[in-house]
């Protein structure tokens, strides 16, 4: 039987798209092993997926200076080690590696043990895990255009994002039940992440009264930004979806959201009509504007930055796309990154080891 490693993981967007692979890896007849940290939150989502999981000791890999840097050093080549032995005791033809900081020791692993290894990029800039790894792969899979031109052409595969399966089985009978919405008015989904954004729950919730008038709106506000005082008809605010998500997002017209790789993605394959608004440079490394901008310029996305984001701002920018949506859903038709799981198989099934 074929083996196969998966790694990744710190945050969702490093496991997610590792879990849509899963089933299409079973049906190749794969056997799956995953590497990850003792108590990230890729530890937390596969495991109830019956999938082997090994744990490594993992360090914070951080761009600026900090004393930090020196103990976790030390817990990275700790877990060179842990992954190495791993690797040599499970003897996988092929590694996968959806990036953040424990999959470094998983691909240095890999490469000590001669094991091909593939890693996908879900931003126009490689994060700071990928760009140490990327020397160490044979392929590495590319979500935009654009990260082209920051991956050796020798290497690079443009392939989009792995969608998860169930996103597509959403039914609208059960999100208009979960909500309580009557189905006279298009619905918007809002989306500010797992934790949620500050300024987007402001800006939203002083928007609702001339909102309501022609939407209902899902907002998923993040952990802890609940609002007990708002209670309107049309209206529904929960912290984080998980199962209802997919439902969510079948009974959506329009969805707000941030710029990450994956959420952006998966907007895509549904042919969601979208304004992003990116975290701004002062809160990340500046790929979610990146991200966000290329969408746009492809005809995907609409694109408000948060420095000019404004109740009149949101409020036009979401009327807007609101009478243009038949534009987004064309052009989202003809995109060809629809179809990434195909083609993240067809790189893993020549690559993979005999």
């Amino acid at each position: 039987m074929k083996k196969i490693v998966l790694t990744g993981g710190g945050t969702a967007g490093h496991v997610n798209p590792n879990i849509a692979l899963i089933p299409f890896l079973k049906e190749e007849g794969y056997h799956i092993s995953y590497i990850g940290s003792k108590d990230g939150i890729e530890k937390e989502l596969i495991k109830p997926l019956g999938i082997d999981y090994y744990e490594i000791s993992t360090g914070k890999l951080r761009r600026y200076l900090d004393f930090k840097n020196i103990t976790d050093g030390f817990r990275v080549l700790k877990g060179v080690s842990d992954a190495k032995s791993i690797i040599k005791k499970i003897k996988p033809n092929i590694i996968f590696s959806k990036g953040g900081f424990v999959s470094v020791p998983v691909v240095l692993g890999g490469y000590f043990n001669k094991i091909p290894v593939i890693i996908h990029e879900s931003d126009i800039s490689p994060g700071l895990a990928n760009k140490i790894s990327i020397p160490f792969a044979k392929k590495i899979c590319a979500t935009f255009p654009e990260a082209l031109q920051n991956i050796p052409k020798d290497k690079a595969v443009l392939t989009g994002t792995p969608i998860r399966k169930e996103l597509f089985e959403g039914s609208k009978d059960i999100g208009l039940k979960i909500c309580n919405f009557k189905a006279n008015k298009p619905v918007i989904l809002v989306m500010g992440g797992s934790l949620g954004s500050v300024k987007i729950n402001t800006v939203l919730r002083e928007c609702l009264d001339s909102l309501l008038k022609d939407f209902n709106i899902v907002h998923l506000c993040g952990k802890n930004n609940l609002d007990a005082s708002i209670n309107r008809e049309g209206y529904l605010q929960i912290e984080y979806a998980t199962e209802e998500l997919k439902h969510f997002l079948a009974i959506s017209s329009l969805v707000v959201s941030r710029a990450g790789s994956n959420a952006i993605c998966e907007l895509l394959a549904l042919k969601k009509p979208n304004l992003l608004i990116p975290l701004s440079k002062n809160a990340s490394r500046g790929d979610q504007i990146l991200n966000a901008n290329s969408f746009k310029k492809q005809g995907f996305s609409n694109v408000l930055y948060e420095e000019d984001l404004s109740k009149e701002s949101l409020i036009e920018n979401i009327n807007t796309l609101s009478k243009e949506q038949s534009v987004y859903i064309n052009t989202m038709s003809t995109s060809n990154l629809n179809n990434a799981i195909d083609k993240i198989l067809e790189q893993i099934n020549i690559l993979c080891k005999p």
